[in-house]
């Protein structure tokens, strides 16, 4: 949609990732509102909306990419997922766990648990204004800081900057000295 902002999305370096899943357990302890020992206690579902896998002995999490097209919410029959400045939001009290956005998602970040309904990251977040990587329980969590949240124009400056920045110094080199 014009004018919109361009979505947040979560970033993890496999190179710094550990496989220790402690990305998971944090974004499962969020979402249950507990902490481990009550958790436990209680006998409440931890249920991550981010996975750590592994491929060719390489580790890393998986979580919601925050899709600028979002098939997810192009799919969804109930209007459940949609996208809201900056962000794919889920509105589970919509959903009724068809799992056509299981489908389609390209990143195989979305999931259907034992209550019938589609999970996603939600940035561990009520609200756009909210969205910052200290809410981000993941991103709190990992001990190698291998997990950080990027903000779409923030990177696109910072790129732009660096290229701008190769292209004086190129020129620098390039022009002769002065007599």
């Amino acid at each position: 949609m014009p004018g919109q902002k361009e979505n947040y999305f979560v970033y993890a370096d496999p190179a710094k990732c550990l496989g220790c899943k402690s990305c998971e357990l944090a974004c499962g302890l969020e979402h249950a509102k507990a902490d481990l020992f009550a958790a436990v206690l209680a006998g409440l579902p931890v249920q991550p909306r981010n996975r750590v896998v592994e491929a060719a002995g390489i580790r890393t999490p998986i979580q919601c990419r925050q899709c600028e097209e979002a098939p997810c919410a192009l799919v969804c029959p109930s209007g459940a997922i949609s996208r809201e400045e900056g962000m794919i939001w889920l509105d589970k009290r919509l959903c009724f766990g068809c799992k056509s956005c299981v489908m389609v998602c390209p990143f195989g970040a979305i999931q259907v648990r034992d209550e019938g309904k589609a999970m996603k990251c939600d940035l561990c977040v009520d609200s756009p204004a909210e969205i910052s990587a200290s809410q981000c329980a993941c991103i709190r969590a990992c001990p190698t800081k291998a997990i950080s949240l990027v903000d779409s124009e923030e990177l696109r400056q910072k790129l732009m900057a660096a290229r701008v920045g190769e292209i004086a110094q190129a020129r620098a080199v390039d022009k002769p000295p002065a007599v």
